[in-house]
């Protein structure tokens, strides 16, 4: 468990916090309990927690395990729409709107749509940039429910997921929550393994340099 996260008693783990995605300063319900969850794991694991928050947190991770939780739309956490910019160029996260494909994931050649309230999917990202020697988790779901099933996912399921990777040093999945509406945050599933298109530039995007 230890190794899995990159965390090791009396170091530090950092949880940075989105904002509601319609009100700056406020948090979700749904993404209040994602935290708690985050925290729970890393006090498990004999861990300080500094809590930060997204627009506030400007540097590397260095020594300290991150969790990022929160997708980018309108706002609601900066530090995920950079994480996904300079780490994860093969993902898009579709713009909330009245279209059908609003705040669906496009990874290489598949789409993972949004059914709010029924059927939502999460992406969870595990990777070390440069500049850190300790691992960066990205907890980007279609709302904030699908954040909160997300990080109950990973805490609880990372043995199992961690038999069905490649690699656990760095990854990308996309969750599926299933029956919200009956089973809450408890329906989330491995729905894929996107790590190998995740990580590269989409087709047709110029690769960036630097």
């Amino acid at each position: 468990m230890a190794g899995f996260f990159g965390m090791r008693p009396g170091e530090t783990c950092i949880v940075v916090m989105n904002h509601k995605w319609d009100r700056q300063g406020v948090a979700a319900h749904h993404d209040v309990q994602a935290m708690i969850e985050a925290v729970v794991l890393a006090r498990k694991l004999g861990c300080e927690v500094s809590m930060r928050i997204s627009g506030e947190f400007r540097d590397s991770n260095g020594p300290c395990s991150e969790f990022c939780i929160g997708g980018p739309e309108n706002g609601s956490n900066v530090r995920t729409a950079g994480h996904l910019e300079h780490n994860l160029p093969g993902v898009e996260l579709r713009p909330f709107s009245d279209q059908p494909d609003s705040m669906a994931f496009v990874v290489g050649d598949e789409t993972f749509p949004w059914d709010r309230g029924r059927r939502e999917h999460a992406l969870v990202a595990k990777f070390r940039p440069s500049s850190a020697t300790r691992p960066v988790f990205v907890i980007c779901g279609q709302s904030s429910v699908a954040n909160h099933a997300a990080m109950l996912f990973l805490r609880r399921s990372h043995k199992e997921l961690s038999t069905r990777l490649a690699s656990t040093e760095r990854f990308c999945v996309i969750l599926q929550i299933e029956a919200i509406a009956t089973y809450g945050v408890q329906g989330a599933v491995l729905a894929r393994d996107v790590s190998a298109s995740a990580f590269e530039p989409r087709q047709g995007l110029p690769a960036v340099a630097g």
